[in-house]
């Protein structure tokens, strides 16, 4: 047995065989940046429901999480996990185990004075304080899209362009405020929300 062959090229490791080499750079993409409101979480979570508008809201989020989530850097806030505790002890405790794994964003001096410019500019409720942190969260950490069901506050197209002035004069760029159906239509027919 030729020992100096053997010492030039070692077999591999019964591990080493099982190792993945990293991915060339030619093949990672892009993926879009999401910040995931509390809603979709509630939906994703929530007992089949009666009514059948929450019905079909329940199964567009089912189809948008199972179908395109991985194509999408989920993120979501101290404000959405605060939110998600919330209510019923079983549902929050299965939208905190649905929310577990995402990274979360700071809010923080910025995103505060940010919300408040947001209430004033939009005349939006006191109530819709929250609202304002999802929004402004998600525009000083730079996110692509956010993801809500809160059509009176967030996705919101009559308050869209206002928002969206409002985060530029601030200097943060305003993400795509939408709902899991417009994101759907987006990437699966092409267009915009």
């Amino acid at each position: 047995m030729n020992t100096e062959a053997v010492n030039a090229y070692p077999l591999p490791s019964r591990w080493e065989s099982f190792r993945v080499a990293e991915t060339p750079a030619e093949y990672v993409f892009h993926r879009p940046r999401v910040y995931l409101e509390t809603t979709i979480a509630s939906y994703l979570t929530a007992r089949p429901s009666r009514d059948l508008k929450k019905e079909r809201l329940q199964r567009i989020t089912s189809r948008w999480w199972n179908s395109w989530r991985t194509q999408f850097q989920i993120y979501v806030s101290s404000v959405v996990i605060k939110e998600a505790r919330n209510g019923d002890p079983d549902a929050a405790r299965r939208r905190l185990e649905l929310l577990e794994p995402f990274p979360r964003l700071t809010k923080d001096s910025r995103s505060r004075t940010l919300a408040s410019r947001l209430i004033e500019g939009c005349a939006l409720p006191p109530n819709a304080r929250q609202d304002a942190n999802h929004i402004a969260i998600a525009s000083i950490h730079r996110m692509e899209f956010l993801l809500s069901w809160n059509c009176a506050h967030l996705a919101n197209e009559h308050l869209a362009d206002r928002i969206r002035e409002i985060c530029s004069s601030e200097g943060y760029s305003c993400p795509i405020l939408c709902t899991p159906q417009q994101l759907l239509e987006r990437y699966e027919n092409g267009h915009l929300p």
